[in-house]
């Protein structure tokens, strides 16, 4: 985790607490504005003439992949449950946004005003339910919806998404917009770990008619997928790395979208995966006499199996 060297500030770094409560605790804006006003401030600061020397040499492209690993820094404490952690977690994500909003508002393009007025009139146009349908208008909801969702979280969704497709056919229509032609796969950003915009695009190519129709379908592409993979990897010719990449990304994403079909997030089976490999990989270090690096494949291949069999037995949930 990256932090800030906080001798570049004139206060303490929080400490956070282990202490967690049972009873819900009231969000208290008058308390939190002061908190979030001082660390604009600070920000502001350590990017000023005067500031810290390393905040100061950021750029958005030297800043983006701490951004990432930030958030599956929230991701890993969320799945922990370790609240404390998640708290200070979130404190550093949030630092990621005062970041690149200070830098954006050195550069003259934007401030964290603006990022917070996009943010909430986006909260209210997409919530007429809650706010009402004259202030969802006023926010700039072009979408007719009806706001009576009866306590029903599907017609939220419902809503939601006519209004978010009624936001991009405005900004399409917008006098700057391209005019080259837009894909339905374009609603799928981007800006999302691979497997999971594997899986939307797969989700969404659905709606067109275009998938397999049963998860059994798929199990042939794979044995496809799999031979031409084998066939560009048995050259040992350098220039044939991109060749042998494209087809291990065809593999995996014909692995996403079977996992799709049978219900199954890509992502999440891989993270439990990578555990239990965790878990397995330390009962071989426990098992061993000798160093791991000393054994041969035989040896080593009866300690992965024994430690396999050992945590399936003490965790049963574990044993695929």
């Amino acid at each position: 985790m990256r932090t800030v060297d906080c001798r570049c500030m004139d206060v303490p770094p929080a400490t956070p607490t282990s202490q967690e409560s049972a009873l819900p605790i009231p969000s208290d804006p008058e308390q939190a504005a002061p908190l979030f006003a001082r660390s604009v401030e600070i920000m502001a600061r350590l990017r000023a003439p005067g500031g810290c020397p390393w905040d100061r040499e950021q750029t958005f492209d030297t800043i983006r992949k701490y951004t990432l690993e930030e958030a599956y820094e929230v991701f890993d404490a969320i799945e922990r449950r370790d609240f404390p952690h998640l708290a200070e977690e979130l404190g550093d994500l949030l630092l990621q946004v005062l970041f690149y909003a200070e830098m954006a508002a050195n550069e003259g393009r934007f401030t964290i005003a603006d990022v917070l007025n996009h943010l909430n009139n986006k909260l209210v146009r997409r919530h007429p339910h809650v706010f009402g349908e004259e202030a969802s208008r006023a926010a700039g909801n072009r979408a007719h919806v009806d706001a009576d969702v009866k306590g029903a979280s599907a017609a939220v969704l419902r809503n939601w998404d006519e209004i978010k497709a009624a936001e991009a056919l405005h900004e399409a229509d917008a006098p700057s917009a391209q005019s080259a032609p837009v894909s339905r796969l374009d609603s799928v950003q981007r800006a999302m770990p691979a497997l999971a915009e594997a899986a939307k695009l797969g989700a969404k190519a659905q709606k067109s008619g275009f998938d397999w129709a049963s998860w059994r379908d798929l199990l042939p592409k794979l044995v496809e997928e799999t031979a031409e993979l084998e066939a560009e990897a048995s050259s040992d010719d350098p220039a044939r790395k991109p060749a042998v990449e494209a087809e291990l990304g065809d593999l995996l994403f014909t692995v996403v979208n079977l996992g799709r079909h049978l219900g199954v997030d890509a992502e999440m089976a891989l993270r439990g995966c990578n555990l239990r490999f965790r878990q397995r990989f330390h009962e071989m270090e426990l098992a061993s006499v000798k160093p791991l690096e000393e054994l041969g494949p035989d040896e080593l291949e009866a300690l992965w199996a024994e430690a396999k069999r050992k945590l399936a037995t003490s965790n049963p949930e574990a044993r695929p």
